[in-house]
């Protein structure tokens, strides 16, 4: 198996609800459930890789408080470097629906701070060669996001292919969050949006076509996916041909890193050298199994997947 990383955004999530109606101001309501756990894109998939079974580094930044105390904990020794800024923990609470989607509340915490220098002390290029790293949360990590084109250049220079989840940005998608991100597609090697990010983004009101659109603007040999929800995730591999797979149907209890657990399942697939449609696969049922659960499971290890592939 090839090498696996995640850069970005760790935070503390809470969550709670269900909450309906909306609660008038100066009013309160309770919720039947509520848990504290690790959050933001790359500590959602980096949670998601500790129960799949998978090897990976992590690179990311913490505040000088008991969150981020909490925070480094969860993670051990894959983050004895991880730099302690001089501000609190970036915190987000998610507000859940009974039909599963949410509201989040966020501060800005830490997550601003983090940067490229702090990174590349984390990272040993040498050890991730050949292998695959996924920039998560670009629109929260301030001066990393600033550093980008420095990243893709140490990237580059190591072999490591970089896949990309921006996340939603906090000023929705503006143009100029539009040319970003297209800008930085140019330097990566996987895409990992979900269904309205890629139509938002190319403007292409069916996911297969804004999917060749983004494909289009990437180097040649880069794969395209689109998480479509509870309609499963297709892709485009490097000639362009399409795949898609179906999600099974299930009851859920909040989708709040669905799309981060997803990309855990699928980029473990891809480092396995899985077949993409099987990558596919393995994203969706582990990122079902997620919103699914309470407390939050991730189902059979990415052994097990690899076994049915053999059989």
């Amino acid at each position: 198996m090839r090498p696996l990383a995640v850069i970005g955004n760790v935070n503390i999530d809470l969550i709670l609800g269900p909450a309906e109606p909306w609660p008038k101001a100066g009013t309160e309501i309770i919720v039947d459930h509520d848990e504290l756990r690790v959050g933001g894109c790359a500590g959602n998939s980096a949670l998601a890789w500790d129960s799949l079974g998978v090897d990976y580094a992590i690179a990311a930044n913490v505040g000088n408080d008991q969150f981020g105390i909490w925070l480094k904990d969860a993670f051990g020794g894959r983050a004895r470097e991880w730099p302690v800024e001089a501000v609190g923990t970036t915190l987000s609470v998610g507000i859940t629906h009974p039909d599963g989607e949410r509201t989040f509340f966020t501060t800005r915490g830490h997550l601003p701070l983090f940067s490229f220098d702090e990174v590349r002390t984390m990272l040993d290029g040498e050890r991730l060669r050949g292998g695959c790293a996924l920039l998560a949360g670009s629109f929260l990590t301030d001066a990393l996001t600033h550093a980008y084109d420095a990243f893709f250049d140490w990237a580059d220079a190591h072999d490591i292919a970089v896949a990309l989840d921006t996340g939603w940005p906090l000023e929705g998608w503006t143009e100029a969050n539009k040319r970003k991100t297209l800008d930085w597609l140019k330097r990566c090697h996987c895409a990992l949006f979900n269904e309205v990010e890629t139509t938002t983004l190319t403007g292409e009101t069916d996911p297969g076509e804004a999917a060749r659109h983004l494909k289009a603007r990437m180097p040649s040999e880069a794969i395209v996916v689109v998480k479509r929800g509870p309609h499963g995730a297709l892709a485009l591999d490097q000639t362009g041909a399409q795949f898609s797979v179906p999600a099974p149907r299930v009851n859920v209890v909040d989708t709040i890193g669905a799309g981060d657990v997803f990309n855990a399942g699928f980029l473990a697939a891809l480092t396995a050298d899985l077949p993409l449609e099987q990558c596919l696969g393995v994203g969706v049922t582990v990122a079902s199994e997620a919103i699914s659960t309470l407390p939050r499971s991730y189902g059979k290890p990415l052994s097990a997947f690899l076994e049915e592939t053999r059989t």
